[in-house]
């Protein structure tokens, strides 16, 4: 399944989204996913399998616990596509981080006013 296939399908984008801050065990994962999606256990596994497959997680057992975090070979590969874009807004954004810096040195360097004690 290519990558933007997996990364279609919202269970699966918030199922990463909840594994992003760490692991998590299966059962949580459940828990939380039926509550917002209303759907079973059972299909929340089927997620959770096709992001295994499909190198976005990870599961190691603990006990009778299986915990999943993200695993960074899925993500390596949306980047590694994205990247070939980069060159389209990177300068627009360094651009943008040009003004803003001068604005600030304008802010700080402004004379203050006599009467209110707020820079001009």
């Amino acid at each position: 399944m290519h990558v933007f296939e997996v990364l279609a399908d919202p269970v699966r984008r918030r199922i990463l989204e909840l594994l992003a801050p760490g692991e998590m065990a299966s059962g949580e994962v459940v828990e939380a996913i039926g509550a917002e999606f209303g759907i079973t256990q059972a299909a929340v596994s089927q997620h959770l399998k096709v992001l295994r497959e499909s190198g976005f997680a990870i599961v190691r057992a603990e006990a009778q616990r299986r915990l999943y975090s993200v695993d960074v070979v899925g993500l390596q590969a949306v980047d590694a596509w994205v990247g070939r874009f980069r060159t389209f807004w990177e300068p627009k954004l360094d651009a943008l981080a040009t003004e803003i810096a001068r604005g600030k040195r304008e802010r700080r360097n402004a004379p203050l006013t006599k009467r209110s004690g707020k820079r001009a």
